[in-house]
């Protein structure tokens, strides 16, 4: 077999469909976000960043850098391994122990990224809850689908935020078995949130564990900004919370939060926990800060759907495509994978305004659309000048402007 040739197909075949990624050369400015740096083979210019996952700028505060540059002066770069060879350094400890107060939990448990904590903790219980049947939402995120699949469990999906078809799929079960509920609270491409209340109800009612995936949420929702859960006043009925370090806090690594006996569990035989080195001390020590900032600053939270509710109402006002969203996400239809990414180009080249077009497979063929994610950082000239953008950008394309 030719490998090369094998691998210049595929490439190929995925150039052809109009979904080839093609990944900007930015340098992030500290202190200046959300502007940054777009580097080409020909020049260097300034761009406005409005697309990135840092829903709170947290990436770039004072408190968080200071405490991730005392940190290495003391600590080093690095772990030394895994926590199962190095130990854990004490910055791990008081990060899980303040994830485990951010929820409510008896405790926490610490990962490289949220994608391993979804992979790791669904691959365990699974595989180790004996005849464990698995109920996942239609539009979970793919580390959970990923982490099911490895549980080699049975699965069962039900339709997306469809409580009749999961009590469905519930009752039919027999009710001795282990039963696992996995959802999500915020789905990140839709902006459309779980009905946590109602899936908990069914949990009680058919004795099954719910596993909610908070990564969306975390920082962003509830008075301490434990998520959705939090707000809606469910949290201490789940089971076991996931959330990432990556998007509201702003730096990178996931967790668990649950009962000390669970993340005890998880800890012992979770593959990726075991045999994955873990987070330098200076990631951890810029982590806590953040936590501790984002949980006692509400302004925060309301800062940030002060400028969502601005973005979709002006977007709103001029008759863009904007899809249905409760949350913070503000998807732009476009349906069209190629249009999508001129649109995306034009933006960048001709408004220094950089969005990352979302095609197949993170969303399905024929729903490709743009993300926005405002942030407390953007002003109201930024907003303006995204408008005046978007209408020019959507005029010369002549996409449609129904969503």
């Amino acid at each position: 077999m030719n490998y090369e040739q094998f691998f210049a197909d595929q490439i190929a075949a995925i150039k052809a469909e109009n979904r080839y990624r093609v990944f900007a050369d930015l340098e992030r400015l500290a202190g200046q976000f959300p502007r940054a740096l777009l580097r080409t083979d020909s020049s260097t210019k300034e761009i406005m960043v409005w697309c990135a996952n840092d829903y709170l700028g947290m990436g770039q505060h004072p408190e968080v850098l200071h405490a991730m540059q005392e940190m290495i002066v003391r600590c080093g770069a690095g772990a030394g391994g895994t926590r199962n060879i190095a130990g854990s350094n004490h910055v791990h400890i008081m990060l899980e122990q303040e994830l485990a107060h951010l929820h409510n939990k008896e405790a926490g448990l610490l990962f490289g990224s949220g994608w391993i904590a979804n992979m790791t903790t669904l691959a365990a219980l699974g595989r180790m809850l004996p005849g464990c049947a698995i109920y996942s939402d239609a539009h979970n995120h793919n580390s959970i689908i990923e982490g099911i699949a490895h549980s080699k469990a049975e699965k069962h999906i039900f339709k997306h935020n469809d409580i009749d078809d999961l009590e469905r799929q519930l009752a039919a079960c027999d009710a001795s078995r282990p039963k696992l509920i996995v959802f999500e609270s915020v789905y990140s491409m839709d902006g459309d949130t779980a009905p946590i209340k109602e899936i908990c109800d069914l949990a009680e009612k058919y004795n099954a564990m719910t596993y909610l995936d908070e990564v969306h949420a975390v920082g962003l929702y509830g008075k301490g900004g434990a998520g959705l859960a939090e707000q809606e006043g469910q949290a201490q009925r789940l089971t076991i919370i996931q959330g990432t370090l990556a998007k509201a806090f702003g730096i990178v690594g996931g967790y668990i939060a649950g009962t000390r006996s669970l993340c005890d569990f998880i800890r012992s035989v979770g593959a990726g926990f075991i045999f994955s080195t873990s987070l330098p001390p200076a990631i951890a020590a810029g982590a806590l800060a953040s936590v501790r900032h984002v949980r006692h600053n509400e302004g925060l939270r309301q800062q940030l759907h002060t400028r969502v509710a601005s973005v979709k109402a002006q977007m709103k006002e001029r008759g863009l495509p904007l899809m249905h969203s409760t949350t913070h996400i503000v998807p732009l239809y476009v349906g069209d994978a190629a249009l999508c990414q001129r649109i995306c180009q034009e933006l960048l080249d001709r408004h220094s305004i950089y969005v990352q077009p979302i095609n197949y497979p993170t969303v399905p063929r024929g729903t490709e659309r743009l993300r926005i994610c405002p942030t407390p950082l953007h002003t109201e000239a930024h907003i303006t000048q995204l408008m005046k953008a978007m209408e020019a950008v959507w005029q010369k394309s002549a996409v449609r402007r129904a969503a």
